[in-house]
C-alpha cells in the first residue's frame, strides 16, 4: 500500500482541506499529491518538486504511470475538480482528458500498469484493458472503504484485494487465470502491498500489531513480524526495490523497517520495464550479505524467545520515531534509506545500517507543502 487518502481517515487531519491524497508511483521514484487546487509531483530521492497542475477544484486521487505523461485523476474534497464517480485519464502533454470511466458509486482507488487499469469501489474491483478501456474482470470484495488493492507494475500481472470474507485476501494471477484465497488475519484487512515483481504480499489487519508475508504463487505464509504490542492504524507498507527489506508507518509515528527473510522471488524482466524505471538487481550480492550467505540480516528477537508465542516474535530491524501524523513511506534508490511524506507537508530522508540495524538517522528534511497559516 503506497498511498493514503487523508479525507477518509477518522478523524481526518487538519491538513486534509489542503492535502487530500499522497501516493507513490510504481517504482517509488515519484510522489503525487492531490491538493485543493490540483496536483503536484515530487521526485523522491533526491527530493525536488518537478511539476504542478492547477484546477478550479480539488483532486482526491492521482495515480501516475511510472514517469510518463498519462495519469489517472479522481475528484475529491468539498469542491471536486471532477465527479468522484469518475476516473479521468489525463494526458498532461495535451493538458486534457483522453478518456474516462464512470461508475454508479464513489471511486475508492485506481491502479495503473501499461496494459491494465484497476478501479476499486467499496464492494467491487474492476479490471480494464488500458488500450481500449474494455472491462475484462469484475470481483466482489469485503466492504472496502479505504480502497485497499495492490497491483504488480511489471512482469506477471498480480492483483491482491480483500476477499468477501473478513480477514481473507484474494490474489489473482491474471496472466495464469489462477487465484488464491489467503487467510491472512482474523480481523479486517487494513493494509496490503506487493513487492516489485509481485511474488510477495504483505498484509496487516485493523489491529496493526502483526505484519505477515505470503508467497503469491502458492498462497503460503512465509514470515510474520511484530510492529508492536498496542493497536495501531497502519498507513503504509512497502518493499525495498530488491525485496530485502519492507517497512511500514502507522498512527504511532514510528517507522519500522524489517528484514525480509523469505527471499526476493523471481528476477525482474528488464524488457517489461518502462524507461526511467529503477531496476532491482537480484543477481548481485545484497548489502549486508554475501552471495553464499543470505542469512546475515535478521530482525530483533526477545532474549526470552525460547518461550515462543509473543516472546518469539520478530521485531523491527531498524526504526525511526517521527511525528504522530498520517504518512506514506518508501525506500530510496539505494535500498538503505527511507523516504517519508507526511500529511503535515513534511519530507524526510532516513538512513539505516542494513547490518547492525537500530535507530535510523535523519539525512534530509524539508517542507514540500506549507499550510496557509505557514505561508504568512
Amino acid at each position: 500500500m503506497s498511498s493514503i487518502h487523508l479525507t477518509r481517515l477518522n478523524p481526518p487531519p487538519s491538513s486534509a482541506n489542503e492535502i487530500l491524497f499522497l501516493g507513490f508511483n510504481q517504482d517509488n521514484s515519484c510522489l503525487a499529491a492531490g491538493v485543493n487546487n490540483g496536483f503536484r509531483i515530487f521526485n523522491c530521492d533526491p527530493y525536488k518538486e518537478t511539476f504542478r497542475r492547477e484546477f478550479s477544484g480539488s483532486i482526491g486521487m492521482v495515480e501516475m504511470l511510472f514517469r510518463c505523461n498519462i495519469l489517472a485523476l479522481v475528484g475529491g474534497g468539498n469542491d471536486p475538480a471532477f465527479n468522484k464517480n469518475k476516473v479521468i485519464l489525463w494526458d498532461d502533454n495535451q493538458s486534457a482528458p483522453i478518456g474516462e470511466l464512470t461508475f454508479k458509486s464513489e471511486v475508492k482507488a485506481v491502479k495503473l500498469r501499461r496494459d491494465k487499469i484497476v478501479v476499486v469501489l467499496e464492494k467491487f474491483v474492476y479490471v480494464y484493458n488500458f488500450d481500449k478501456l474494455e472491462r475484462i474482470r469484475k470481483f466482489e470484495t469485503y466492504k472496502n472503504p479505504k480502497g485497499l488493492v495492490a497491483l504488480s507494475p511489471v512482469d506477471e500481472c498480480v492483483l491482491a484485494f480483500p476477499h468477501t470474507t473478513k480477514g481473507v485476501v484474494r490474489v489473482e494471477l491474471l496472466d495464469q487465470d489462477k487465484s488464491h484465497l489467503i487467510n491472512a488475519h482474523d480481523s479486517v484487512i487494513n493494509a496490503l502491498a506487493l513487492n516489485f515483481d509481485g511474488t510477495r504480499l504483505s498484509t496487516a489487519s485493523e489491529k496493526g500489531t502483526l505484519i505477515r508475508i505470503f508467497d503469491t504463487q502458492k498462497g503460503t505464509k512465509l514470515q510474520e513480524v511484530r510492529r508492536g504490542a498496542d493497536r495501531a492504524d497502519i498507513y503504509s507498507i512497502t518493499f525495498s526495490p530488491d525485496s530485502q527489506f519492507f517497512c511500514c508507518s502507522s498512527d504511532k509515528g514510528t517507522i519500522h523497517i524489517f528484514a525480509n527473510n523469505t527471499g526476493s522471488g523471481n528476477a525482474t524482466n528488464i524488457n517489461n520495464i518502462p524507461n526511467n524505471t529503477q531496476i532491482p538487481n537480484n543477481n548481485q550480492p545484497q548489502i549486508g550479505s554475501t552471495s553464499t550467505d543470505q542469512t546475515t540480516i535478521t530482525n530483533r528477537k526477545s532474549k526470552m524467545s525460547f518461550f515462543g508465542g509473543y516472546f518469539g516474535s520478530e521485531w523491527s530491524h531498524s526504526w525511526y520515531k517521527g511525528p504522530e501524523c498520517p504518512s506514506v513511506v518508501c525506500f530510496g534508490q539505494d535500498s538503505r534509506s527511507i523516504i517519508v511524506f507526511t500529511a503535515e507537508g513534511s519530507y524526510f530522508k532516513l538512513v539505516f545500517d542494513p547490518k547492525k540495524g537500530g535507530e535510523c538517522s535523519r539525512k534530509a528534511y524539508c517542507k514540500f507543502m506549507k499550510s496557509k497559516s505557514q505561508q504568512h
